[in-house]
């Protein structure tokens, strides 16, 4: 089977290694426009997939439009077999879609129709679910919508953050899209239509999403801060400063005022609307990320003060 494999991030290099692995014919990979970094913009880091490609001496592909029809027709000469799509970044048209003789398959980190979106990962932290799992659909033009080959699921731990999901969600992802293709090639394979009335979504994580709300109750506060850790992660200000919080648990039995910093010893503990959480590590706007308790030695905050 001629593989077609779409993909950027960390997320999608253990579905590839997994395709190669399992020594299917991955005849070229897709991946997003080298990215320029630093203060000057003056150099490029290329995305972990296209690494992984170069490594093993498979043609990548970078358009800056998927839609470009010169793109199209290089794809089209390159006669795949299927298309396999993980967190690519870009919204493929149906052209591209149906290009490929079986179509194109798609790994989404949520158990569809649950979470449809940008952001299913952090939308089952945020949403306090105990299981998620991996997805493998037919991809159709609407987003997420295309009817479901193959699940897996995995419960999600009460102290999870968003990083250390993600990672076990890639590990499924590989063996998910493995699997299903084995199922499509024996012809086992059935796939199920989205039931729209069990439909939910996860947008797109924006800046003020990441925002800690103090009036909130205790498990909906780590909740956030577990769901946008490493990245973006969540934040507050002390002292009129930014700082970003991680590593969450709830504190038993302690309560005060929205906001306000209860305990600052080896830990920071904080008040919510209801109860208040520990916060095990801290990164201050312009320095790394440390121990919660060496910045709170530093005087950042003491107890009694309000964090907003």
């Amino acid at each position: 089977m001629r593989v077609l494999f779409w993909g950027t991030p960390d997320f999608a290099v253990p579905p590839l290694a997994a395709l190669l692995g399992e020594g299917l014919e991955v005849i070229a990979v897709v991946t997003q426009p080298d990215k320029p970094q630093g203060r000057s913009r003056s150099s490029v880091v290329a995305s972990p997939v296209k690494t992984l490609a170069l490594r093993e001496e498979i043609p990548v592909l970078q358009p800056v439009k998927a839609r470009d029809p010169q793109f199209v027709e290089e794809i089209r000469k390159l006669a795949p077999d299927i298309s396999v799509v993980v967190a690519y970044g870009q919204i493929l048209s149906k052209e591209v879609i149906d290009l490929p003789k079986r179509g194109t398959l798609n790994i989404h980190a949520s158990l569809l129709p649950a979470l449809r979106g940008a952001a299913p990962i952090q939308g089952a932290i945020l949403a306090g679910l105990a299981e998620t799992g991996i997805s493998i659909m037919q991809m159709v033009p609407e987003l997420d919508a295309g009817p479901v080959l193959h699940q897996v699921k995995t419960p999600i731990g009460p102290d999870e953050t968003y990083g250390e999901l993600a990672l076990r969600l890639s590990e499924l992802g590989a063996l998910a899209i493995v699997e299903a293709l084995a199922l499509m090639s024996a012809g086992a394979a059935s796939p199920k239509e989205q039931d729209p009335a069990l439909v939910t979504h996860a947008p797109k994580v924006t800046r003020d999403a990441a925002r800690i709300d103090w009036t909130r109750d205790a498990p909906q506060v780590s909740r956030v801060i577990r769901a946008y850790d490493p990245r973006p992660a969540a934040f507050t200000t002390a002292n009129g400063s930014e700082v970003k919080l991680f590593h969450p648990s709830l504190a038993d039995g302690l309560s005060g005022n929205p906001g306000q910093t209860l305990e600052d010893g080896n830990e920071l503990v904080v008040a919510c609307g209801e109860g208040a959480v520990r916060i095990s590590e801290v990164q201050p706007a312009g320095r790394r990320r440390m121990a919660a308790g060496d910045w709170t030695r530093g005087r950042a905050v003491v107890v009694g003060d309000i964090l907003g």
